[in-house]
């Protein structure tokens, strides 16, 4: 049985939508809290989590003494910086580890269950358990329509952005954040790839930037980009978007860390908002459970992922079969999450002891 979605989450997506519909316009003022909890009939702490929500992700603000104002429109050429401070370290402190403990009793379960299955080779995507353990944790957590043939499993970052190419081709024009992740750039000039940078603003790639590339393919890491510390907001997420319909291109939205934000709702991923066509989502696990686990996982976009399989036909999976029962195992029996449920409510606490 489906568990019924939390009626606060309900009434952050319906103002969503309205924002981004146009029912509620920039520099337009939404209904107070105290009067959209009589309006729908919630109770007031609903309403103040759910305009939370909406003023942490950029849709709106609260202004002093007057009341919440929708500050998302799709075509802004110039950005706000967020002031609210956001812990930048990269390194992976203790915050982070994932409890060794509950990772060997995993592996332990995996080696007593499977057996020899082990010895076998999986599929060249991934094993079907562990293409379903990730489809079904991004469905439930990520608000992603994800279906495990989508899902292909590769052994990191770099890895993955090598099978983009071959995907994708070579003969097309691959514009990257600038400044961005050094091994990007160095995978696609690898693989004899041209690239195209574009200078980031203070939320994102700039919008002249973007109006000037001629590239096809987008990298972008919308979340936390390395090494700046940017982040976009909803009204750039929308505008990469709007930029790939219209140029009939792909973003390879690159998320290596969203998980780990200490927001109460985790960013709304470009794939979330466009699944069909145009953005290649990429994800691992080396940040959430450690560095040394070398397991990536790519979703294709649903139009695609029949095209872009018959062109991997001939691969062979490069993560081990015990890795990948381990980590499906994790996700399954709900590990995954308590742990970055964990290190996240730490960030937050983290984050109001250093405000006050």
């Amino acid at each position: 049985m489906k568990k019924e979605q939390p009626k606060y989450l309900s009434l952050y997506e319906e103002i969503r939508e309205a924002i981004v519909n146009g029912s509620f316009p920039y520099g337009s003022k939404i209904p107070s809290k105290r009067l959209m909890a009589q309006e729908k009939g919630l109770s007031l702490i609903s309403v103040e989590h759910a305009y939370e929500l909406l003023n942490e992700e950029g849709y709106i603000e609260a202004r002093m003494r007057s009341g919440y104002y929708v500050i998302y429109r799709e075509n802004d050429l110039i950005h706000v910086e967020k002031t609210k401070a956001v812990n930048e370290k990269k390194t992976q402190t203790d915050e982070y580890v994932f409890p060794v403990s509950v990772y060997m009793s995993a592996m332990r379960g995996v080696l007593a269950e499977k057996g020899d299955q082990l010895l076998v080779r999986t599929e060249g995507r991934g094993s079907q358990e562990i293409r379903s353990a990730i489809a079904s944790y991004l469905n439930r957590s990520r608000g992603m329509r994800v279906k495990p043939d989508q899902v292909v499993i590769g052994s990191g970052s770099e890895y993955l952005y090598s099978l983009i190419v071959q995907l994708l081709g070579r003969d097309r024009l691959y514009a990257v954040e600038d400044p961005c992740y050094d091994n990007i750039i160095r995978m696609y000039e690898h693989n004899d790839v041209k690239t195209d940078h574009l200078k980031l603003g203070a939320n994102g790639i700039r919008s002249d930037e973007l109006s000037r590339t001629k590239a096809s393919v987008l990298h972008v890491t919308p979340y936390h980009s390395y090494p700046s510390g940017r982040s976009t907001d909803a009204s750039k997420r929308m505008e990469y978007i709007r930029w790939a319909e219209k140029h009939n291109a792909f973003i390879v939205e690159d998320d290596y860390e969203s998980e780990f934000s200490p927001l109460l709702k985790v960013q709304q991923t470009l794939f979330s908002i466009e699944p069909v066509k145009h953005v290649i989502y990429l994800n691992t696990f080396t940040r959430t459970i450690a560095p040394s686990i070398r397991v990536g996982y790519m979703i294709l976009p649903e139009a695609y992922t029949e095209e872009f399989l018959e062109k991997m036909s001939s691969s062979s999976c490069t993560v081990s079969a015990l890795s990948q029962y381990v980590i499906a195992r994790l996700l399954n029996d709900g590990s995954f999450e308590r742990h970055i449920n964990r290190v996240r409510r730490k960030l937050r606490r983290n984050m109001q002891y250093e405000t006050e």
